[in-house]
C-alpha cells in the first residue's frame, strides 16, 4: 500500500521550473517509492546505480550511459557516480527542459561536493525523512509547524487524538514505510535486515576497514544518547573506540542521513550559553531497537522515555518543514546556570521557545526558563509547551499548550 507524501506536490511544482531535482535522505524511507509513483503514466526511464553494471557504465562512459537511458530519467543512488554531474551540467545548459533529470541519493555529503562543483543554481535540492504523523494518521496538508493558534485549531479540527499509548506505539514501531504500510508485519526482524544490509554496506563505502560488530556497538551508545548533548568521550568509551575514530564515525551517521543535531542558541546579550549540540535520530524506530525496548509498554514506563519523546517532537518538526521544501531554523538554549529551553524556533523575526514534556498537566514552572529570551536581540513569539494533554490548550496569552499528536 503507498502512503501519499507530503512532498509530492512540490515536487511537481518544482518540476516545472528547474531542470534537475535531487531528493536526499536515508535509505529506505520511500525516495525512489515516491517518485516511481509521480512518474506513472510517463515516458521518463528509470536506472538505479545498485546495478553495478548500470553504476559501472555511469563511472566510465557518463555519455553512453545517456545514450543508453535517454532522458527524462530518474536515477537513483546517483552518490555512486558523480562522474554524471558534468554532463548533466551540459544537458541542463543545452536543453533547458525542466524536470529532465530526477535524482535520488543517501549520502548527502558526498553528493553535494558534486552539486556544488557542477550544478549550483541548476538543481533543487529537497531532503526527505521517514513519514511524518501527518502523512500516515492526520492526512491535512502539511504546513511548517508553528505556533499559530488559528492554523492548529484548524488542524485539530481535522485531527483524530491519540492518547500516550498510542503515541508511544507510533514510536516504538518507527516510521519507516515499508513498516507502516504493512509490507514488513515483523518490526524487529525489518530494523535487524535494515543495518546489516543498508547501514552496514553504506557505513562501508565510506570506511572500507570498518569493522561492522563494533560500528553495531558505537551507533547503539549514540542510540542510548538520543535528545542528550553530544558527549564524544562516552560515546567513544561505551564503544570502546578512540574519541577521532567516534567524531568520524558521527559525521558518517549525519552523512547518511541518520542523526541530526540542534545548534544551541546563543547572541552577544546570552554569554553564558553552553556550545555543544544535541542530538536526535531521524527515525525514532531505530533508535529504539538499537536501545532494546521490547513493546511500547517498557519503552513508555523505561528511563528513556523523556528522551524518546522529545526525540519524536523533534523529528516530527523538522519533518513538517523538510516536506514543505523549507529549512528548520531550530535551536536549543541551556547555560551554566542549568537554565534549559527544550527548542527555540526562528520564525518570522521572532524566537518561539518549546518546553516538551510527557506530562499531560503542564504548568507555568515548565515555561520558567522561557524569560531568558527577553534578554536576547531577537524578540520573543508565543511559546508552548507540547506535552500529552488531549486538546489544545493555553496556559497563558503567550504560551500555548499543543498534544504531540497535533504537529
Amino acid at each position: 500500500m503507498y502512503i501519499k507524501r507530503d512532498m509530492e506536490k512540490l515536487v511537481t511544482e518544482l518540476s516545472s521550473e528547474y531542470p534537475a531535482i535531487l531528493i536526499t535522505g536515508p535509505r529506505q524511507v520511500g525516495k525512489t517509492t515516491m517518485l516511481q509513483k509521480l512518474m506513472e503514466g510517463t515516458e521518463r526511464a528509470y536506472v538505479t546505480l545498485d546495478d553495478l553494471n548500470a553504476r559501472q557504465l555511469a563511472k566510465t562512459d557518463p555519455e553512453l550511459f545517456f545514450q543508453t537511458y535517454g532522458t527524462p530519467i530518474l536515477i537513483d543512488e546517483v552518490q555512486y557516480a558523480p562522474e554524471l554531474f558534468t554532463y548533466i551540467k551540459i544537458m541542463v545548459d543545452k536543453n533547458h527542459t525542466p524536470g529532465e533529470f530526477w535524482l535520488t541519493g543517501s549520502q548527502a555529503f558526498k553528493l553535494m561536493q558534486g552539486i556544488q562543483e557542477s550544478l549550483a543554481g541548476r538543481v533543487a535540492v529537497l531532503n526527505l525523512f521517514s513519514l511524518s504523523q501527518n502523512e500516515i494518521y492526520n492526512h491535512c496538508a502539511n504546513e511548517p509547524f508553528k505556533l499559530d493558534l488559528e492554523q492548529l485549531k484548524q488542524k485539530q479540527s481535522k485531527t483524530d487524538a491519540a492518547d500516550l499509548m498510542q503515541i508511544f506505539e507510533r514510536i516504538w514501531r518507527g516510521s519507516m514505510p515499508a513498516i507502516v504500510s504493512g509490507t514488513y508485519s515483523n518490526r524487529d526482524i525489518f530494523y535487524s535486515s535494515y543495518i546489516s544490509t543498508y547501514i552496514d554496506r553504506d557505513v562501508r563505502e565510506l570506511l572500507p576497514t570498518m569493522d561492522s560488530l563494533n560500528f553495531l556497538q558505537f551507533i547503539t551508545a549514540v542510540a542510548a544518547r538520543t535528545s542528550q548533548l553530544l558527549n564524544i568521550a562516552e560515546i567513544a568509551r561505551d564503544a570502546s573506540i578512540d574519541q577521532m575514530t567516534a567524531k568520524k564515525w558521527l559525521g558518517i551517521l549525519e552523512t547518511l542521513g541518520l542523526i541530526f543535531y540542534l545548534r544551541p542558541y546563543s547572541n552577544n546579550t546570552l554569554k553564558r550559553t553552553i556550545k555543544t549540540p544535541k542530538l536526535y535520530f531521524t527515525d525514532c524506530g531505530l533508535a529504539v531497537y538499537l536501545t532494546k525496548w521490547s513493546s511500547p509498554e517498557t519503552l513508555e514506563s523505561g528511563a528513556m522515555n523523556g528522551a524518546i519523546f522529545e526525540n519524536y517532537v523533534v523529528s516530527e518538526i523538522v519533518k513538517s518543514y523538510y516536506n514543505a521544501g523549507k529549512e528548520p531554523y531550530l535551536y536549543y538554549y541551556r547555560d551554566k546556570d542549568a537554565r534549559e529551553i527544550d527548542v527555540i524556533m526562528e520564525s518570522d523575526g521572532r524566537l518561539h521557545p518549546i518546553e516538551i514534556k510527557k506530562s499531560a498537566s503542564p504548568n507555568n514552572g515548565m515555561i520558567k526558563a522561557f524569560s531568558v529570551l527577553d534578554k536576547a536581540t531577537v524578540p520573543r513569539g508565543v511559546g508552548a509547551v507540547i506535552c500529552m494533554k488531549s486538546e489544545l490548550s493555553a496556559l497563558s496569552r503567550e504560551n500555548l499548550i499543543v498534544p504531540a499528536w497535533l504537529i
